[in-house]
């Protein structure tokens, strides 16, 4: 697999540090609020990739974190009058419920800050030690002149990244890009004792110390979205190297912006939407599709109509699947070979294959799976049907390409709980209403189901039905 490493800013073939393993970490939310749209983008982004990875075979350690403690924590939880970990708990609950439900997969570990401030002190004082860091009226600062690489991430000299940063000034600091790497106490807020007073860490150095704790010194891959390439990512790389005199991590990847109206989504902007506010009016599973239809390092228009049209798209997927089923148990193949479907399914199942290999290319590779259900549809519309053989074939092709993208929902129960079998017993009562004429009855049944997300549709074959996305 080949990825674009904003580090080299090139294609690189993708090798791991430990063969057969996958050591990543992903930047997660500040739990202060909902998530909103445009962090939804990396988690479900790098979500795919993760899932691409597994389906290699490889064993995917991944690591995302909960910022848990920091300026926006502690003015949010003085707002609602709760404390720092209250805030913290509540939002937390709220990212696994919305994320569960866009089908992000859990995390091998979700660390929190705050759960990891022992190893924070240490990472802070090996930097005090070897000369990278010095205190001032209980902060501590990592002074960049000490690391000649910085700005190797966003390809800039120290002029250049001050001239275009927005810098609080500070007189105490020796240079104006100088981080915090601990923060002295203030009045109100939440501290922990350190070797420099009480206080708290400064937001950079807990993803250097969580990474390093769960993947090592060196890791093979460290994802964001762009705007954290600068400060966060390149302040991560100063800290973590400066401190182990190793590669932090071998691979960076960075998603574009998700845009509204041609502006990057932001809550400072005020142009934001939450994940849960769009989970209300379309389905998780286009919320997904929308998001992989462009190359994740693309910027991608949000709008109404872009969701309608993923709507759309994601029905396609799945009544091909619905149809595809019901052409299975039917039973009415004519058991010999259909060579066009079988070789279309093979050709998209290898194009599918060759486009997320090229840097996650999900447009691409959803461009291979529409094509497959083309072909699909068209076969299910001759007669006789293709053989058995042959269905199975497409049918392994869209289970695999729902296990790594995650749009069709194969397997997934509506929040209803009703079971296939049980709508199927529905419908055959509704059928013995019918035929008894008690149409009133059928119709209750219908509008029952349809309350429970399943849709019927009478044709002349009987009755078929498929969940709502």
């Amino acid at each position: 697999m080949k990825l674009y490493n904003d580090l080299t800013r090139r294609k690189e073939e993708f090798v791991p540090l430990v063969p057969g393993e996958v050591r990543f970490y992903v930047c997660g939310p500040t739990v202060y609020d909902f998530f909103h749209i445009g962090n939804a983008r990396p988690f479900i982004v790098f979500d795919v990739m993760r899932r691409y990875l597994e389906s290699t075979g490889m064993k995917v350690i991944y690591v995302q974190n909960f910022t848990d403690i920091d300026d926006k924590m502690i003015n949010r939880a003085r707002e609602l009058n709760i404390t720092v970990s209250e805030l913290a708990d509540r939002f937390i609950e709220a990212y696994y419920e919305d994320a569960d439900a866009l089908g992000i997969r859990r995390a091998t570990v979700n660390p929190k800050a705050t759960e990891h401030i022992p190893e924070i002190i240490q990472l802070v004082e090996r930097l005090v030690r070897t000369g990278h860091a010095y205190t001032v009226d209980g902060d501590v600062y990592f002074e960049v002149a000490t690391f000649p690489e910085y700005g190797k991430l966003s390809k800039q000299t120290l002029e250049e990244l001050q001239s275009g940063a927005r810098i609080e000034v500070d007189e105490r600091k020796k240079h104006p890009l100088d981080f915090a790497l601990w923060k002295a106490r203030k009045e109100g807020e939440p501290y922990w004792d350190s070797p420099w007073g009480p206080g708290r860490p400064g937001w950079h150095i807990e993803c250097s110390a969580m990474a390093m704790k769960y993947l090592g010194e060196t890791a093979d891959i460290h994802a964001g979205g762009s705007d954290l390439i600068f400060p966060h990512h390149e302040n991560e790389i100063a800290q973590a190297e400066a401190a182990t005199g190793k590669p932090f991590i071998r691979t960076w990847v960075h998603n574009g912006y998700l845009l509204m109206d041609n502006e990057k989504m932001s809550k400072s902007l005020g142009n934001f939407l939450t994940a849960r506010e769009l989970r209300k009016r379309f389905s998780p599973l286009a919320i997904r599709l929308f998001m992989l239809s462009a190359h994740y390092r693309s910027p991608i228009n949000f709008s109404d109509d872009s969701l309608r049209q993923a709507t759309s798209a994601v029905e396609r997927l799945r009544n091909c699947w619905a149809l595809l089923q019901e052409a299975i148990a039917s039973g009415e193949t004519r058991g010999e070979a259909a060579p066009r479907l079988a070789t279309e399914i093979k050709r998209n199942r290898e194009r599918f294959r060759d486009e997320m290999e090229d840097d996650l290319n999900t447009a691409g590779a959803l461009g291979a799976l529409f094509e497959a259900v083309k072909a699909i549809n068209s076969a299910l519309r001759e007669s006789p049907l293709p053989g058995l053989a042959e269905l199975r074939e497409a049918e392994s092709f869209l289970r695999e390409a729902d296990e790594i993208l995650g749009v069709l929902g194969i397997g997934k129960e509506r929040e209803s709980g009703l079971t296939d079998a049980e709508i199927e017993n529905r419908i055959r009562e509704r059928a013995e209403l019918k035929r008894r004429k008690d149409f009133q009855g059928a119709d209750a049944i219908r509008s029952e189901l349809l309350e429970q997300g399943v849709i019927l549709e009478d044709t002349p074959q009987g009755t078929r039905w498929k969940r709502q996305i």
